[in-house]
C-alpha cells in the first residue's frame, strides 16, 4: 500500500509575529496541548518527578470528549472476544485499517476501561457488572456507558478531578496555542496566548498534541464550536505529515430543528431498537443494507442523505416507540431533556434528524507509540491518524483510542524527558517581526467568512462529493486564504478562522485526489471502491 503525497500552501509559518526578547518564557518538562480524554490521560501518565503543563483553549469541562454520549467499546462480556471486536473494526474501516494498530487498541481496551473506573468514573451497571449496549457495526454488546447517555461528561469529570489533584500538573485553561516552536525538525514547545498574560513561549523537552477534531468546519455538526482543527493546522505549519484528511465521519442522527444548535442523538438509540423512518413513515434502512439501522455509520449517513433526496424532505425521523417508554426515560435522560426543550417527547414523538459532521478520522500521522514525524512531538486522540479507524470509525472506538494512545504518549514522552537535562535557555528559532506581515486597513467580517466557509464545506466537501464541486471548493478556499491567511490577526476568532482555512484546503485536496468511494468518502462520479486507490493520502505544506 503505497502512500500518495500532496502539498498545500500555508501562507505563513506562524500565526502571530513575535520577538523573543519581548515575550515571557516558561520552561517545563512535558507540554500537553489539549484537555480532552487523550490530553488528560497523557498528563496523568507522566512521571510525577517531571513538571507537566496542560493548555486548553476553553475550560477543562469543555472538550469534544465531554460531549461523547454513547460510550467506550471494549471486550468485557465473556460471550464476546477480541477477534470479534477486531473484525468489526476492520469491516467498518473498509480496507484502510492497520492490522497491528487495531489489534493493539482492542486488546488494551478492557484494561483502559477498568482504569477509568479506578479514576472514579461511574459507569452504568446491571447486577453489579458494567452495563453493555449494542451500537451500529458491532456484532456484540460491548459499549460501556455512564449516566445513560452522557459518558464523556462523566469520564472527563473523573479524569479532570484526578489531574487537578496531581502536584506536578499545571492546568492552563482558556489558553490558545498559536503554534509549535521548532528547530531543525525538532519540536521545542509552543507559543501560547491568553487574555490575561498575552503571548508566552512554553519551552518543553517533549510536547504532546491532543487538540481534538474539526467538526466546526461544517454548519451541521455534533461538535462544539471549539472544534476548529487548530491542532491539525498547527502541525501542518510545523512540518508534520497529515494523513487521511478526506475522511470526515458524519454521524447519521443529529437533531434537526431550524434555528437551534445541532445536538447528537447517540448511536445507542438505534442499538436499543429505535427505527429510522422517512417523512411518509416508511422504515427505509433495510432498503439500503441488510443490517438496517445497525449498519455502520457511513452506510446509514449516506442512506439518510439519499432518502431525503428521494422524498424532497430536509430530514428523516427516529421512532423510539419500539424501545418502550420506561427504558427510553432511564437510558436517554440527556437526549430526553434536550428534546423536551423543543416540545418533543422522546417516548411518543418522532424526532427529526439528519447527518452532521462528527469525527475527523484524518490527522497527524503517528506510529504505534504515538510518535509523529516531528522529533519530540507526540500526538493522541482525534487530532491523529493512527491507522485504527481506516476509512470509517466504528462507533465508540474514539474514547478508546484517546485513552490508549494518551497513555502511550504520556509514558513515552515521560521516558524521553527523563533522559534530557534541564536547560533554561531559549533555543535560537526562526521568528517573524511585525514588518514581515500584511496589515491592510480593511477590517474583515470574520463571522461572515467563517459562516461562508462552513456552508462551502457542507455543499462541496460533505457526505457526497464530485470533482466539479471539489475543484470549485479548492479555488474558493485559495481565494479566501490569499487575503485572510496572510494577515496578522489579533484574537482567537481570527486564528481559528486561519486554521480552519488551512485544514479545509487539505481536506478538499485529499478528497479530490481520492477518485473512488470508500467508507465516509463518497464520490458520485466514482461510486465504487477501487483496489488501485486503496492507500493513504498524505498532506504536507509547501
Amino acid at each position: 500500500m503505497q502512500d500518495r503525497h500532496l502539498t498545500v500552501a500555508s501562507h505563513r509559518r506562524y500565526l502571530a509575529s513575535f520577538h523573543p526578547k519581548r515575550v515571557p518564557h516558561l520552561f517545563t518538562d512535558v507540554l500537553v496541548i489539549g484537555g480532552g480524554i487523550a490530553g488528560i490521560r497523557a498528563a496523568l501518565a507522566v512521571d510525577p518527578r517531571l513538571r507537566t503543563v496542560v493548555v486548553t483553549k476553553d475550560t477543562l469541562q469543555h472538550s469534544n470528549s465531554a460531549y461523547a454520549q454513547g460510550g467506550i467499546a471494549g471486550v468485557l462480556d465473556p460471550l464476546d472476544d477480541f477477534a470479534n471486536h477486531v473484525a468489526d473494526t476492520m469491516a467498518a474501516g473498509k480496507g484502510l485499517c492497520h492490522d497491528d494498530i487495531v489489534e493493539l487498541v482492542i486488546r488494551e481496551a478492557p484494561a483502559r476501561i477498568r482504569e477509568l473506573v479506578t479514576f472514579g468514573a461511574n459507569f452504568d451497571r446491571v447486577d453489579g457488572e458494567l452495563a453493555l449496549t449494542l451500537e451500529g457495526g458491532h456484532s456484540h454488546p460491548r459499549v460501556a456507558h455512564a449516566l445513560g447517555d452522557a459518558t464523556g461528561q462523566e469520564v472527563m469529570r473523573a479524569m479532570n478531578r484526578r489531574a487537578a489533584e496531581q502536584p506536578n500538573i499545571d492546568l492552563w485553561p482558556q489558553t490558545f496555542t498559536l503554534d509549535l516552536l521548532t528547530q531543525d525538525n525538532v519540536c521545542r514547545g509552543a507559543l501560547v496566548w491568553n487574555a490575561n498574560h498575552g503571548r508566552t513561549f512554553v519551552w518543553a523537552k517533549q510536547t504532546i498534541l491532543c487538540t481534538g477534531g474539526a467538526g466546526a468546519l461544517y454548519r451541521e455538526t455534533t461538535n462544539p464550536a471549539i472544534a476548529t482543527a487548530d491542532g491539525h493546522a498547527t502541525a501542518l505549519r510545523a512540518g508534520c505529515v497529515l494523513r487521511d484528511m478526506e475522511f470526515m465521519q458524519f454521524h447519521p442522527t443529529v437533531l434537526y430543528i431550524a434555528g437551534s444548535s445541532r445536538h447528537l442523538i447517540t448511536e445507542a438509540v438505534r442499538g436499543e431498537g429505535a427505527h429510522l423512518v422517512d417523512c411518509n413513515g416508511h422504515r427505509f434502512m433495510h432498503d439500503y443494507n441488510p443490517a438496517g439501522e445497525l449498519a455502520p455509520r457511513d452506510v446509514v449517513s449516506q442512506a439518510i442523505t439519499e432518502q431525503m433526496a428521494r422524498t424532497a424532505h430536509p430530514c428523516v425521523y427516529l421512532d423510539l416507540s419500539p424501545i418502550g417508554a420506561d427504558k427510553v426515560r432511564a437510558r436517554f435522560p440527556h437526549i430526553g431533556k434536550v428534546c423536551a426543550d423543543f416540545g418533543l417527547d422522546l417516548t411518543r414523538d418522532r424526532v427529526p434528524v439528519r447527518p452532521g459532521a462528527h469525527y475527523m478520522i484524518g490527522g497527524v500521522t503517528t506510529d504505534d507509540d504515538g510518535r509523529t514525524s516531528l522529533n519530540n512531538l507526540w500526538a493522541a486522540g482525534e487530532v491523529t491518524s493512527t491507522g485504527l479507524h481506516g476509512a470509517n470509525r466504528l462507533a465508540s472506538n474514539s474514547l478508546l483510542e484517546g485513552v490508549v494512545f494518551g497513555l502511550r504518549c504520556g509514558q513515552n514522552a515521560s521516558e524521553a524527558a527523563l533522559s534530557m537535562p534541564d536547560i533554561y535557555a531559549a533555543p535560537d528559532i526562526e521568528w517573524h517581526s511585525e514588518s514581515d506581515v500584511q496589515k491592510p486597513n480593511e477590517q474583515l467580517d470574520l463571522t461572515d467568512i467563517r459562516n461562508s466557509l462552513r456552508s462551502l464545506m457542507g455543499r462541496s466537501v460533505g457526505i457526497v462529493r464530485n470533482e466539479a464541486d471539489l475543484k470549485a471548493a479548492c479555488a474558493q478556499l485559495d481565494f479566501w486564504a490569499n487575503y485572510v491567511c496572510r494577515r496578522e490577526l489579533s484574537e482567537p476568532a481570527g486564528w481559528e478562522l486561519q486554521n480552519m482555512m488551512l485544514v479545509a484546503r487539505a481536506m478538499a485536496s485529499a478528497a479530490l485526489e481520492r477518485r473512488e468511494s470508500r467508507g465516509v468518502h463518497a464520490r458520485s462520479d466514482y461510486p465504487e471502491a477501487l483496489e488501485s486507490q486503496r492507500n493513504h493520502i498524505c498532506v504536507t505544506t509547501r
